[in-house]
């Protein structure tokens, strides 16, 4: 890069500088700012023509005021302007004024790149890297569509500059990150390989990082770079440290080039041919057999680039799983690093030996190192290193070792950080069972975790020790003995009472010849935790109950009198309710024959993947088990995001119903005895109107939402999650993942509506091709009419674009419409599928109504067929202006003082289609101490009716 002459220096601009940093308050900084850019504008507009010299000192000073954080409106044309100067200080300050304040969608991008053509056509070296290095910062699509053929031919031609030829393949690596589809695969693809042959190590460098990337999209086309990267590695690691002398840091020869080299050798397999694999092989063991080696400097800086390359070669080895040898020593070398001083080597050690763990030629080698991963756990004060240490000792647990790890792991959950206590809880519920060679031994660690952590032992974990011990006839004993022990602490946690319930309901007459744990002692056990107790418990316990009477005939009528009492037949809660009256009367008129065959023993489940597993697979991410296959990393070290999809979809599609054959989120409720109150024969209305007879839907399951990411098909699965909460508002975010923020806000007026769709990128990436549009079922097309404007193909990384869809409801309907959004994100095609939250309710316009209208027009609705009424539960607390608020974003006039009681609420209005006006009036009636809502609402379409009173009832 040529010198800065004396001549080149801009007094103006120090002075200038020097102003702004002598203001004392901010109110004398903008008002220097404002004087200047007024002079600035004045000298721009004048007549007299301005010299290269003042334009340059004029833009450097509105870049100055730009990065002070001032917006900046003129001057871009004088910067253009500058490019055609021949002065390099004044082409150097054009280019970066355009590469720091020129947008991308800018009218002056073409002037822009005749500019940077006329420079890349000069082949004078120091122009051409400014250009380059102005494409790569700015790195918008059209550049790559004006440059992405021109830059290959410059990176490969013979005549071309070394420094010429770094900057074109960093910004052709740009260009292949930002716009992929762009980038030609063509004849210089063969030709950029043998860069990896260059003597200047600085194209190496650049070219290797160039070559990872592009192998990583077409591995085929770049196969012939890893004898060509080998050979080259082997001349770094083979040299001293004075061949390198300019690539040389600290005593380590090319550290940079190393790790880029190494790093595309992983994205191809050990190599075929066995000259090649031994000379790999070689270099490896070289940098094994230097990281045994004294320091040559006692500087960070020199220990850091030599770990580096040790820790990048690690991965290399670890990636191709083939050499015995050298994962011994891998090991071996890691093992060395456990103990250092250096927390963040001693972190890395530990995630280099997970994966090595999962190797056959390592994993012994990794175990022998048990007793230093056990120390860490207990004395490192870092919890991102003893999360690490959990997972190496997950990792290298086997039969052998199984007992002392997980006695470790329930040791140090006493004082294990919150953060990582259901993490662990998980990983001991895993190993306890994979290893188990005596289930009493898995029964007591169960329910020792249940002792230590019970706050962080999920659902999952107490299904799956009911599963194996109803599954397995020689433990059943054992375990209802070790439950009922258990349980006659003075402080029992909640999930203990949930297996002892379950067990001793089962297994209890196993252990009912002790005087010490006869029937009456077992009831009187369970029934002193029961107020203790959320309903959930409350509820299996009453089953538990049922199952005692069935067992042990002596205790019946004691349970009979518990099932009797008030604070059952007339619990709040109508699930306890309802099962204290069905069970009583069951108890009261079956026979005993009827009991034994209603209330038998539960069958064995059928064997399935564990669901404890499953769900640590969730919450740890594909890649971070050793037990599951590992995606390379790209030349970030990141895992490419699709692969999580990938991962997820491949799970077992039958994990839901692999502990309990049930629908209800209680092991109990999946008993023979939870007979609907149709059974019964009861006609109480009120269990009638609360529709206790259904099956409970799948989404109160725990199970189901747990694994609802397995179920889904291998389409684009719509997603609802946020749909509901948009019946009483038209404003929010509707969907959000890592890469995607979409955000609605919408306007209705009588059959017409309009909804801005707003798309925000939140990466820094582009997303290319982006379209969306709206489908609908074949029925609602001919009910409502949506009309997508178009959106913009291309969303800038951390920008947000607007798309308008108009609607029009043509007569009423029950269905949505979905939103279909397909966008291309560094290469990899994202498909994504919205329910847009069009309900018939959006089409209200409130109607204000006197008490006498209203009553005379709610009995002019009083056919049956026009009447649709609901009884729910409470869903949220019972808040009057809440449900206010809820029920006027609903749609309807709130109409006061026309209900007698003026605790329940009334409201009124009209829906709009093109066909035809329909007419609505509601009344919701709370009852604050059963926490029930009765909604009534009255129509003159029944259809409408049930769909208004479907939406509006979901929302309390």
């Amino acid at each position: 890069m040529p010198a800065v002459s004396k001549g080149d220096g801009m007094r103006g601009l120090a002075v200038f500088i020097s102003d702004i940093r002598n203001c004392k308050s901010k109110e004398a900084e903008i008002k220097r700012i404002n004087k200047e850019l007024a002079n600035i504008r004045s000298k721009f507009k004048g007549d007299k023509a301005l010299d290269g010299y003042s334009k340059k000192k004029y833009v450097c000073k509105l870049l100055f005021i730009f990065l002070l954080g001032h917006d900046i409106d003129f001057g871009h044309m004088e910067a253009v302007n500058l490019l055609s100067s021949n002065k390099y200080t004044e082409k150097q300050i054009g280019y970066l004024f355009i590469s720091v304040l020129v947008n991308s969608n800018s009218d002056l991008i073409r002037l822009i790149n005749n500019g940077i053509k006329n420079d890349l056509a000069s082949r004078n070296p120091t122009f051409m890297n400014l250009a380059l290095h102005c494409i790569a910062n700015v790195g918008s699509r059209e550049m790559a569509e004006a440059f992405a053929s021109e830059i290959p031919r410059i990176l490969v031609a013979g005549d071309t500059m070394d420094s010429v030829k770094q900057s074109a393949a960093l910004c052709l690596l740009r260009l292949n990150r930002t716009s992929p589809d762009l980038v030609p695969m063509g004849e210089w693809t063969a030709r950029v390989v043998h860069l990896l042959n260059d003597q200047h190590l600085g194209v190496v460098t650049a070219a290797t990082s160039l070559i990872t990337t592009l192998a990583q999209k077409s591995p085929d086309d770049f196969k012939t770079s890893i004898s060509l990267a080998v050979a080259r590695l082997s001349r770094i690691v083979t040299s001293a440290s004075i061949d390198l002398q300019d690539y040389t840091y600290y005593f380590v020869a090319a550290p940079w080039l190393s790790v880029k080299l190494l790093r595309l050798l992983q994205c191809y397999p050990p190599p075929e041919d066995a000259a090649l694999r031994s000379r790999l092989t070689e270099c490896l063991e070289t940098i094994l057999n230097k990281a045994q080696e004294p320091p040559k400097s006692k500087k960070v800086q020199h220990s850091n680039a030599k770990n580096a390359v040790l820790f990048e070669a690690i991965s290399l080895i670890i990636h191709h799983d083939s050499e015995p040898t050298l994962l011994v020593r891998a090991c071996n070398q890691l093992g060395q690093f456990l103990q250092h001083r250096e927390t963040n080597l001693r972190y890395l050690a530990l995630e280099s030996m997970c994966t090595l763990a999962s190797s056959e030629f390592s994993h012994e080698t990794v175990k022998t190192h048990i007793e230093t991963v056990i120390n860490a756990l207990k004395t490192e004060r870092d919890v991102s290193v003893r999360q690490r240490a959990v997972d190496l000792l997950y990792a290298m647990c086997d039969r052998s070792n199984a007992k002392q790890i997980v006695a470790e792991m329930l040791s140090y959950l006493e004082t294990a950080d919150y953060s990582i206590r259901e993490e662990i809880v998980l990983k001991v519920a895993i190993l306890a069972e994979k290893y188990a060679v005596d289930y009493t031994w898995y029964v007591d660690t169960i329910l020792n975790l249940i002792r230590i952590a019970g706050d962080y032992v999920s659902e999952e974990v107490w299904y799956r020790v009911i599963q194996i011990v109803i599954n397995r006839d020689d433990v059943q004993g054992y375990a209802a003995k070790t439950v009922f022990e258990a349980l006659q602490a003075p402080a029992c946690h909640e999930n203990l009472v949930k297996v002892g319930g379950y067990i001793l309901g089962e297994f209890g007459n196993l252990i009912a010849g002790d005087s010490r744990s006869s029937p009456l002692v077992q009831f009187n056990l369970l029934h002193s935790k029961f107020h203790l107790c959320s309903v959930p418990t409350r509820a299996l316990l009453l089953s538990a109950y049922i199952k005692f009477i069935n067992l042990f005939p002596e205790v019946k009528t004691t349970i009979q009198d518990v099932l009797r009492s008030d604070s059952q037949l007339r619990n709040a809660d109508v699930e306890l309710q309802q099962r204290a009256v069905e069970y009583l009367r069951l108890s009261c008129i079956a026979s005993t024959d009827i009991l034994a065959t209603v209330l038998e023993e539960m069958p064995p489940f059928p064997e399935r993947e564990s669901s404890i597993l499953a769900k640590l697979k969730r919450k740890k991410g594909p890649g971070n088990l050793p037990d599951i296959d590992d995606t390379r990393r790209n030349v970030n070290g990141n895992t490419e995001h699709s692969d999580n999809t990938e991962a997820t979809k491949k799970s077992s599609p039958s994990l839901v119903a692999d502990l309990l054959p049930t629908n209800r989120p209680r092991p109990a409720s999946s008993s023979p005895v939870m007979l609907s109150a149709g059974t019964m024969g009861s006609t109480h209305p009120f269990t009638d109107l609360l529709n206790l007879n259904s099956t409970p839907s799948t989404g109160g399951s725990l199970l189901v939402d747990v694994f609802s990411d397995n179920t889904s098909p291998a389409s684009t699965e719509v997603s609802e999650e946020n749909f509901p909460r948009f019946v009483c508002k038209n404003n929010g975010v509707i969907y959000e993942n890592q890469l995607l923020q979409i955000g609605l806000k919408s306007e209705y007026r009588q059959n017409l509506g309009r909804m801005y769709v707003f798309y925000g990128n939140k990466t820094s990436t582009q997303f290319l091709s982006f379209t969306s549009s709206v489908t609908s079922p074949d029925t609602l097309k001919t009910q409502l009419n949506v009309h997508a404007k178009t959106v913009d193909p291309i969303i800038e990384g951390g920008a947000q674009v607007q798309q308008i869809l108009n609607i029009e409801c043509v007569s009423d309907f029950t269905d949505a419409p979905v939103l279909n959004i397909q966008f291309r994100y560094g290469g990899t095609l994202q498909n994504i599928a919205v329910k847009l939250p069009v309900m018939l309710n959006k089409f209200f316009q409130p109607t204000e109504m006197t008490s006498q209208d209203f009553f005379q027009r709610w009995k002019q609705l009083g056919a049956p067929q026009q009447e649709v009424q609901k009884i729910f539960k409470a869903k949220h607390p019972m808040d009057t202006e809440v449900t206010k608020a809820k029920i006027l974003g609903f749609g309807v006039a709130l109409l006061d003082g026309v209900d007698p009681n003026p605790s329940n609420f009334v409201g009124a209005g009209v829906i709009h289609t093109k066909n035809t006006q329909v007419g609505c009036l509601l009344r919701l009636e709370p009852n604050t101490q059963a926490q029930m809502y009765r909604l009534t609402l009255r129509t003159s379409r029944d259809s409408v009716s049930q769909r208004l009173c479907d939406l509006l009832s979901e929302q309390f």
